[in-house]
């Protein structure tokens, strides 16, 4: 009884902070999974942008935030709690990185993709980010904008440390890269995992491509036209059909690391070592990435590894 008094209550502050910022909406009941995170000390909130209620689920640490904010998208079909709650296995090392950012000194911000993506032809892509380049209206810069410009400062205590760091793993790396292009003065460094060049490649989202029924279709490299998955993949010596970066403000640029391993089976790593010489010829700084490399060739190796959670949060922690 005291659980969904508590969710009751956290609805009602949800709507109160989703009006400052957006406007009014129609209240949204947490999900099962939304309660978990927010019984283990996540607050849940509501940002309008783009059209689209978008949920976000955020913690500060204990005492001030001295090492800043992150921002963390989650990879395709996924979801912002499962940064906070591990109902399986395979997303323990999620879970285990947030906990590692709070214990460090980092507030952290979980944010939902939507599901209204669509490609080319006008087809929907399912649960993923707005992660490729088009002539329409980006769906999820606008969703970023607000979180970093408007709910962080609302929430920020006072003497808190103002640097913002971004990482995301698969759809969402490649939305970090995105991100933290376009919004390259707002970042102070961003980290991405398992992901390729956003500018650099495109989706197919045909129904029946593949077995997964919450994402559509595949993704190909614009200069080889091969599925992403496939071995040397985002190999070419140029990039003629390489799609315009965003301008950015031009004051800054972030520093970046990448997180692969070189046996991923969902994106090959030369999709990754493309997006490191694309950052590095747009004039922004690298630290070494991490690769991981053994096993088998597969979908395992896309996934977060604890591996990855040391180092990404030293890389934040020395900026």
């Amino acid at each position: 009884m005291m659980a969904k008094r508590s969710a009751r209550v956290l609805v009602r502050s949800v709507m109160a902070l989703h009006f400052a910022i957006a406007g009014p909406v129609v209240a949204q009941e947490l999900s099962p999974q939304e309660r978990q995170c927010v019984e283990r000390g996540w607050r849940a909130t509501t940002v309008g942008a783009a059209d689209l209620d978008r949920r976000v689920l955020w913690q500060g640490p204990r005492g001030s935030w001295s090492r800043g904010a992150i921002l963390v998208l989650h990879g395709g079909s996924g979801r912002h709690f499962q940064f906070c709650v591990a109902n399986v296995g395979f997303l323990e090392p999620q879970v285990a990185f947030t906990r590692l950012a709070l214990d460090s000194g980092f507030a952290v911000f979980l944010l939902d993709s939507s599901d209204r993506p669509r490609d080319n032809e006008d087809r929907p892509c399912g649960k993923v980010w707005d992660d490729e380049v088009r002539t329409r209206p980006n769906l999820d810069l606008p969703f970023i904008d607000r979180v970093t410009a408007q709910l962080i400062p609302s929430v920020r205590p006072a003497g808190a440390n103002p640097a913002l760091f971004i990482a995301g793993l698969s759809s969402g790396g490649f939305m970090t890269v995105r991100a933290a292009t376009h919004f390259d003065d707002r970042f102070t460094a961003f980290a991405a995992v398992s992901a390729g060049d956003p500018y650099g490649w495109h989706r197919v989202c045909e129904k029946g491509m593949t077995n997964r029924t919450d994402v559509h279709g595949v993704g190909y490299d614009n200069e080889t036209r091969q599925i992403v998955s496939q071995p040397g993949a985002c190999r070419a010596g140029a990039y003629p059909k390489e799609k315009p970066w965003d301008r950015g403000s031009g004051r800054a640029k972030p520093i970046f690391r990448l997180f692969h391993h070189s046996n991923d089976g969902i994106l090959d790593v030369s999709c990754t070592e493309k997006l490191q010489t694309q950052l590095l010829r747009h004039g922004f700084a690298e630290e070494p990435a991490v690769r991981l490399g053994g096993g088998t060739r597969g979908l395992a190796n896309h996934l977060w590894q604890d591996a990855y959670n040391t180092p990404l949060i030293e890389f934040f922690s020395r900026r």
